[in-house]
């Protein structure tokens, strides 16, 4: 075979006895897609056979092989409407293919460009069958890992179909690692990924999010001119809706929050998606005048960005809409009114809130998310780094946000600051990411916001437009280990 295709005297190139090469359907990094014939039934299908790039050692090789065998295989026993079932894995004379259901429709990529971003009412059943096919692959410990548009297909009917599981990985096979290549695309790979964390579950969620967003706003979210300002913008920005409102907004921005911990999750989404509509939304009535947050478009002080426009930029409203819905519509918590304790009977936790940086209330503020500080939350204190956890301290960090991009100058709106901080910090210490137990009952938090003059400074440096959540003792006695559950 050719590098180009099969290119014999005698008829089509036949795979593993059966499956008749006819033409070339497509090709990309990871292999070329064939269409065949399985003899032995009489249907259609197609083949993908698997290239990996030039460059990768032999042992990545095998390694990755290996991982593809297993990984079809279990996507063959998955029965999800909504994934392409895989019907077959052959290896014959060193090549590896996977042959699966032959569907013959466009790719979510190919319906954008040709037509436009899809109507809201559309992307919220988009979003539930993909959501299904997800839901299928990690209960049976698979994580897709490429969750992009052009792995989505969209049938005349409105189905869609999620494909390429070639490059998942099992959950529970340790073994199957890569220890230099990167799987996935860049520009739909969650922000655990390219700190070097593992692939879970949370992590297909989160691309779920930047197709979904793909789909109403019509282009990619992150996507830039070089792969290392792609991922620089996953890690640093958050982008602007305009066309999704109320709860479909909600399902977008809260699936791709940074932290993983914070992240929607399946059960979560399910319980927006009923509330998409064409119409104008109906929010929480405890928004008050903040109402306007919950539908981004709605909200003539904040200029859009033209899609594709170098780093896109966030916006306190946008955040709003995912942590507001979160915490009125499926978090269970009763936001901008604290939250309850896990123990029967206790009181409503109160959080306090500072500013810091440059005229706040804390002169400096420099502590990393789970790191943390010795010394009182107070008036005229500085902290300038994080100490160690395992020794006894005052506080600890465990979780943060950030609103706005630092190189674009918005406005400082103090109000809306607050109410973000509020809502974030008290949804998230209801969450698993502070630790459950006996000693929950004992903490609060507080909320720290940047300063004014810390917001508009030129430098992005200290994490001027961060806002932090910080665990305290009621107390105020010394806490003496860790208190936020690591990454999972």
């Amino acid at each position: 075979m050719s590098e180009h295709g099969p290119t014999v005297a005698h008829g089509p190139r036949v795979v593993a006895g059966r499956y008749a090469i006819l033409n070339e359907l497509g090709r990309g990094g990871m292999g070329v897609v064939w269409l065949a014939e399985d003899k032995m039934i009489g249907r259609h299908v197609a083949i993908k056979e698997l290239h990996l790039p030039e460059g990768v050692p032999t042992s990545e090789r095998q390694v990755f092989e290996e991982r593809v065998l297993r990984e079809a295989r279990t996507a063959g026993r998955l029965n999800d409407p909504a994934v392409v079932t895989v019907y077959d894995v052959v290896q014959e004379s060193g090549a590896t293919y996977i042959v699966m259901e032959l569907i013959q429709a466009p790719t979510l990529s190919d319906v954008v460009r040709e037509r436009g971003p899809l109507p809201a009412d559309q992307v919220a059943k988009l979003a539930e069958q993909l959501l299904s096919a997800l839901e299928s692959a990690h209960q049976a410990g698979i994580v897709h890992r490429d969750v992009k548009p052009s792995n989505i297909m969209l049938a005349a009917n409105g189905r869609a179909k999620l494909t390429d599981f070639g490059i998942a990985q099992s959950l529970d096979d340790p073994r199957l690692t890569s220890s230099g290549m990167l799987i996935g695309s860049p520009t739909y790979m969650a922000p655990e990924r390219i700190r070097g964390e593992e692939a879970g579950s949370g992590s297909d969620l989160w691309a779920l999010g930047a197709v979904l967003f793909f789909a109403i706003e019509g282009y990619s979210p992150f996507e830039r001119t070089t792969t290392a300002a792609t991922m620089h913008s996953i890690l640093s920005e958050v982008p602007y809706l305009t066309r999704a409102q109320g709860a479909l907004a909600s399902v977008i921005t809260g699936l791709m929050i940074t932290t993983p911990q914070a992240r929607l999750t399946a059960a979560q989404v399910r319980g927006l998606l009923p509330h998409v509509q064409s119409g104008p939304p109906t929010g929480p009535t405890a928004m008050g005048n903040l109402a306007t947050a919950y539908y981004p478009h709605q909200n003539p002080t904040h200029a859009v960005p033209a899609p594709g426009t170098k780093g896109v930029n966030r916006t306190v409203a946008l955040v709003l809409a995912a942590v507001l819905a979160v915490g009125a519509g499926v978090g269970g918590f009763f936001l901008h009114k604290g939250i309850t304790s896990t123990g029967a009977g206790s009181e409503t936790v109160a959080a306090k809130r500072y500013t810091y940086g440059s005229g706040g209330d804390i002169r400096e503020f420099g502590v990393s998310d789970g790191y943390c500080g010795q010394g009182r939350l107070q008036i005229d204190a500085a902290f300038d780094n994080g100490t160690d956890c395992r020794k006894p301290f005052d506080f600890q960090v465990y979780g943060y946000i950030e609103p706005m991009n630092s190189s674009t100058k918005w406005a400082y709106l103090r109000p809306e600051l607050e109410t973000l901080g509020d809502s974030y910090c008290a949804w998230l210490f209801g969450t698993d990411r502070v630790k459950s137990g006996e000693n929950k009952n004992l903490l609060t938090y507080a909320v720290l916001l940047p300063s004014q003059q810390t917001w508009e400074a030129e430098s992005s440096d200290g994490g001027d437009r961060t806002v932090f959540c910080v665990l305290t003792r009621k107390d105020g006695a010394l806490l003496t280990q860790s208190q936020v559950a690591a990454s999972k």
